[in-house]
C-alpha cells in the first residue's frame, strides 16, 4: 500500500509539521519525527478530518458573518378568498402608514410599502392575488417571507382560502391566518379553527402550530397583535441582508405611463442599487434614470427592504423577473441576448419533453429525485372529492408521500394550471371537464391534466404513480438445484457438467451460482442446458441434464448448481 511523509501530507494540506504532528497526536497515530511514514489509510483519515474541521470553520464563519449583517424587515404578502377582507386590511395598514406621515405627503403605488411600529418596519407587498404572487416565484423569486391568509369568520373557508394556503405553501412562505370581521355579530370563530384543523393546521391554542390572529379591517381590532406576530416571526427566523453585496431585487409589477414610459415597480432584496446602475431583469435591461419611493420621494439609492419605483427599462419586465446589476451596457445586453437564446431552446426542448402519460410524468419525477406524488383535484360534487381524498389518504406510503395540494368542486381552472407547474404537480379531474383553454394552458406549460368518470380508475392512477415513486425492493427466489456427478471436456475445451436436478427444476433462462461444500464460488448465466443432446428450455426434479455456464469451467464432482430469480417484493 502506498505510503507518504508526514511532512508531504503537510504541504499538501497547506499546514505546518507541526499543526499536522498535533493533530496525528489528538488521532492517536504513532511516529517518529516529521519525516516519519504514514499509510494510505492513516493518511486519508487525516484528508477526511482537515477536509471535516475546515467545512465546520468556514459554516461558522459564515454564520458569524450572517449574524453581523443589518436586519432587514420582514416581506408579507396577504391573501384569501375574494370578498374576505384583503383590500379592507391592507387599506387600514396603508391609512395608518399615511398618518405616520406629515399631512399633505403624496402616496406612490409602487408595488409594496412600509408600515413602521415601535417593534420595527414590515414591507406589505400590494400585488393582485395570488396567482400573480405564484407567477413571481415560479420566475425564481422568492419575493415573500410571511403570507398573511385572511380568512372572514362569519363566512369560513372558501375554495379561494384553499387556493392561497396551496400558493403560499408552494411559495415555502411562513403562514399567518387572520381571522376577519370578528366586529360582526354572526362571527363564528371556533369553527374557522375546526376548519384549519381539518385541513391539518391545529391552532396554537390546541396545542398545534398554526398562528391565529382574531382581527377586525375595518375597525383596526387586533391589527397590532397581527403586526406584532409578524415581527415575532422575522425575529425567530432572523431575516439579515447585506446592503453591500452585488444588487439583486425582484420585479413586482410594470407598467407603461404616457409621460414617463416605462415604469418597473421593484423590491430590493440585497446589496444597493444606484441611479445610474445599469439593471438586468430577466430578458430587459436598462439604466436606472430615477427611482421614486412610496412617500413620493426621489431616491439616489435603495437598500434591502425598499420598494421603489424605476425608470429606465427597455422594454417592459415581467413580474417575478430577478433584477441583477451589471457593470455596463456592454454586459447588460450580451446577458439578455443569451437569456432569449437559452429560452427558445429550453421551450424546444420542453415541447419535446411535455408528460403526455402518467409515465411521463413518473420518468420526470424520478431524474429530478422526487419521493412525493403531489395532486390538485377536482370533481363535480363535494361527496366525490371527500371520497376520492379519503381513499388516496390509505395510499400514502413511508417512502412516498401524495399531497394533494388543493381539492375542490368544479372544473380545473387555469390558476390551478399555475400552481401545477410550480409545485410539479398532475392535476385530476373526476366528473368534470376543463375548458379548450385551460386544456391548452396545461399543455403549453408541460402539466398532466386528466380527467375521469370512475373513482376508481382515478385512485389506479395515483396507485401507479406511488409505485413509479417507490424504491423497488427485490428477493431471490430459489428455483431448483442440480448436483454435479460428472464433468465432460467439450472439443474446443468448454466444460459441461452431468447434473442430476435434486430439488425443483432448472430453467435456462435464469440465474445461477455454483456452490462448493455450502459456499458460493462463483455467479453468472447458463450457457446451454441439454437433455441427451436436445437444447431445452427446463428439466424437473428427478432427471438428468448437461449444464454449461458462461465463464466458469472448475467444475469438480459433487457441486451443487443453485438455480434462481430475482423477483420485486409487492409493497
Amino acid at each position: 500500500m502506498a505510503k507518504i511523509r508526514i511532512y508531504q501530507l503537510a504541504k499538501e494540506l497547506g499546514m505546518t509539521n507541526e499543526e499536522l504532528l498535533e493533530l496525528l497526536d489528538q488521532m492517536g497515530v504513532a511516529y517518529k519525527s516529521h519525516a516519519s511514514t504514514l499509510s494510505e489509510e492513516d493518511a486519508e483519515a487525516v484528508r477526511e478530518l482537515v477536509k471535516e474541521q475546515r467545512g465546520l470553520q468556514e459554516k461558522l464563519a459564515e454564520e458569524e458573518r450572517r449574524k453581523a449583517l443589518p436586519r432587514r424587515p420582514p416581506v408579507v404578502v396577504i391573501m384569501g378568498h375574494v370578498d374576505h377582507g384583503k383590500t379592507t386590511l391592507l387599506d387600514y395598514l396603508r391609512k395608518s402608514r399615511i398618518a405616520e406621515k406629515e399631512a399633505g405627503g403624496i402616496t406612490q403605488h409602487v408595488g409594496a410599502f412600509e408600515v413602521k411600529t415601535p417593534q420595527g418596519t414590515v414591507v406589505f407587498i400590494d400585488t393582485p392575488g395570488h396567482e400573480a404572487f405564484t407567477t413571481i416565484r415560479q420566475r425564481g423569486a422568492k419575493v415573500a417571507d410571511i403570507a398573511v391568509i385572511v380568512i372572514a369568520a362569519d363566512d369560513g373557508i372558501m375554495p379561494q382560502t384553499d387556493e392561497a394556503i396551496a400558493h403560499a405553501k408552494a411559495a415555502g412562505a411562513k403562514i399567518i391566518f387572520a381571522l376577519n370581521k370578528m366586529d360582526l355579530p354572526q362571527a363564528d370563530p371556533d369553527r374557522v379553527k375546526r376548519q384549519l384543523m381539518e385541513r391539518g393546521f391545529v391552532p396554537e391554542e390546541y396545542g398545534g402550530d398554526a398562528i391565529v390572529v382574531p382581527i377586525s379591517a375595518k375597525t383596526g381590532q387586533g391589527v397590532q397583535d397581527l403586526l406584532e406576530m409578524i415581527l415575532l416571526i422575522a425575529e425567530l427566523e432572523d431575516y439579515r441582508a447585506d446592503p453591500n453585496a452585488e444588487p439583486k431585487g425582484v420585479i413586482l409589477e410594470s407598467k407603461l405611463d404616457k409621460q414617463a414610459g416605462i415604469i418597473a415597480n421593484m423590491l430590493v432584496q440585497e446589496g444597493t442599487f444606484r441611479v445610474g446602475d445599469y439593471v438586468v431583469a430577466g430578458e430587459v435591461y436598462g439604466r436606472i434614470r430615477a427611482m421614486m419611493d412610496a412617500d413620493g420621494n426621489q431616491r439616489k439609492e435603495a437598500g434591502p427592504g425598499s420598494a421603489v419605483q424605476v425608470l429606465g427599462f427597455q422594454e417592459l419586465p415581467h413580474a417575478g423577473d430577478v433584477v441583477e446589476w451589471v457593470p455596463d451596457l456592454e454586459a447588460a445586453k450580451e446577458i439578455t441576448e443569451e437569456r432569449k437564446e437559452e429560452r427558445k431552446a429550453r421551450e424546444e426542448a420542453e415541447k419535446e419533453r411535455r408528460p403526455r402519460t402518467m409515465a411521463d410524468l413518473l420518468r420526470a419525477l424520478q431524474e429530478e429525485g422526487q419521493k412525493e406524488v403531489n395532486l390538485i383535484l377536482r370533481a363535480d360534487t363535494q361527496g366525490s372529492l371527500e371520497a376520492i381524498q379519503h381513499i388516496l389518504a390509505k395510499e400514502s406510503t413511508e417512502e412516498v408521500k401524495i399531497n394533494v395540494l388543493l381539492a375542490q368542486v368544479g372544473a380545473p381552472t387555469e390558476s390551478d394550471v399555475l400552481l401545477a407547474q410550480t409545485a410539479n404537480a398532475a392535476i385530476l379531474a373526476f366528473g368534470v371537464n376543463p375548458s379548450g383553454a385551460v386544456k391548452k394552458a396545461a399543455e403549453s406549460k408541460g402539466v398532466l391534466l386528466k380527467t375521469f368518470r370512475i373513482i376508481y380508475d382515478l385512485i389506479d392512477e395515483v396507485r401507479s404513480m406511488v409505485k413509479g415513486q417507490r424504491e423497488p425492493k427485490f428477493k431471490e427466489e430459489v428455483l431448483g438445484r442440480a448436483e454435479v456427478r460428472a464433468i465432460f471436456r467439450l472439443p474446443g475445451g468448454k466444460q459441461v457438467a452431468g447434473c442430476m436436478v435434486t430439488q425443483g427444476k432448472v430453467v435456462r433462462s435464469a440465474e445461477v451460482r455454483v456452490l462448493r461444500k455450502g459456499e458460493e464460488i462463483w455467479k453468472g448465466k447458463m450457457a446451454s442446458l441439454k437433455r441427451f443432446k436436445e437444447d431445452v428450455r427446463e428439466v424437473a426434479q428427478g432427471y438428468e441434464c448437461g449444464i454449461g455456464l458462461e465463464g466458469f469451467d472448475d467444475f469438480q464432482e459433487g457441486d451443487i448448481i443453485e438455480v434462481f430469480q430475482v423477483v420485486e417484493v409487492p409493497a
